[in-house]
């Protein structure tokens, strides 16, 4: 069972810090989590995300129950023993792979029945099939499985997808309870498209199910950044203030800091090891392309500031050069950096919060940024 504390509130924003007690350890939040999708943080170890910072990580449960298959995952008695990970994990419900791959899946009352991508074989997941699956991979927090619609919709069919995913995560709840005993976590997942009243009802109705945590998903899904910013920062003060509250599949630096700014705990985003993967690589002053010619001579670290494995060892010429050579070496050096910069970052911001000086520390961030914002990567 999921063990939640407010232990500092900032006086001039809703930011907060916390901690979270899990049954493979602690985490202090605002968290973010990076992205394992197959039991993998891509180009790394266990051992070197854990050196990056990383508290707790993110696995797919839509992707790993079609390979390996929990057949597989149960030999290792779930995910922890299979990938050697011995910190907390929050396994998705496989509801936005639903969203993602439309065109495999169709959505009825009793859940989502789709076609794998792998290999076209055909499978169904009601709301209790994804909570067995998730309990199989012996995940920390679970999702309930959620109807995540695109950008944009009519206000009908966001009503009716909100309303179905209420319907879903009560099946979720009693499956979770009969078969858990309420051993891991279960976090609702509040929907509504672009609409406040949407939004609020979805808010309202999941709250009234009591579960340990809340996420809001539904965006970053095509919708303008500012109308993105306005609809979290509509819903966030209206999720319970006692519970953890996790926005999905979001974002930049710059998001993360406005939007823990608004009151959220936790995230997550394929951005940090994307973008390395790519050649885009954070520090202070904004981003920077590794592949760009003016670090070819360059015999600095990527960010003299930064105490990463990365940085402490290697050059921006050496770093470029990798990249440019196609070795492999570069998306692991390059994907530590990010990830450690993005660990970094959350836990400068609950430092910032418990010395109640949070604007100071949002207004020396930006001060910092002489390099422009990245663009949004897209979904996963």
């Amino acid at each position: 069972m999921l063990g939640f504390e407010i232990t500092a509130q900032s006086t001039e924003t809703r930011a907060r810090a916390g901690s979270m007690t899990t049954l493979h350890g602690e985490i202090k939040t605002p968290v973010f989590m990076p992205v394992g999708t197959l039991g993998s943080v891509k180009a790394l170890s266990v051992e070197e995300v854990k050196e990056c910072g990383a508290q707790i990580i993110l696995g797919n449960t839509y992707h790993l129950y079609l390979r390996p298959g929990c057949e597989v995952i149960d030999l290792f008695k779930g995910l922890h023993g299979f990938m050697k990970w011995d910190g907390p994990i929050l396994t998705d419900s496989g509801g936005f792979q639903f969203f993602s791959l439309a065109k495999l899946a169709k959505t009825t009352e009793e859940g989502v029945s789709f076609q794998s991508h792998i290999d076209g074989s055909r499978h169904v997941f009601t709301p209790e099939k994804s909570v067995e699956v998730q309990q199989s991979l012996d995940s920390d927090i679970i999702m309930c499985l959620d109807e995540c619609i695109a950008y944009p919709a009519s206000h009908e069919a966001a009503k009716k997808s909100l309303e179905l995913t209420t319907r879903w995560a009560a099946r979720c709840k009693t499956f979770w309870e009969e078969m858990t005993f309420r051993k891991n976590a279960l976090f609702g997942i509040v929907q509504g498209s672009m609409y406040k009243d949407l939004r609020a009802q979805s808010a309202r109705e999941l709250a009234d199910l009591d579960l340990p945590g809340y996420a809001i998903g539904g965006l970053s899904v095509g919708e303008p950044k500012d109308l993105m910013m306005e609809m979290a920062n509509h819903t966030l003060p209206l999720l319970p203030q006692d519970k953890p509250k996790y926005i999905m599949g979001v974002g930049t630096p710059e998001d993360l800091v406005e939007l823990t700014a608004m009151g959220a705990d936790m995230f997550d985003c394929v951005m940090p090891s994307r973008n390395a993967r790519n050649g885009k690589l954070f520090i202070d002053s904004g981003a920077i392309n590794i592949n760009n010619a003016v670090h070819r001579m360059d015999t600095g670290p990527l960010d003299p500031r930064c105490s990463c494995y990365t940085c402490r060892n290697y050059s921006r010429a050496y770093l470029r050069h990798l990249f440019k050579a196609n070795e492999l070496l570069a998306y692991r050096l390059n994907t530590i950096h990010n990830i450690h910069y993005y660990t970094t970052l959350m836990a400068e911001m609950r430092i910032a919060i418990a010395e109640d000086r949070f604007n100071d520390f949002r207004n020396d961030f930006y001060n910092k940024r002489t390099i422009g914002p990245m663009s949004p990567i897209g979904p996963i």
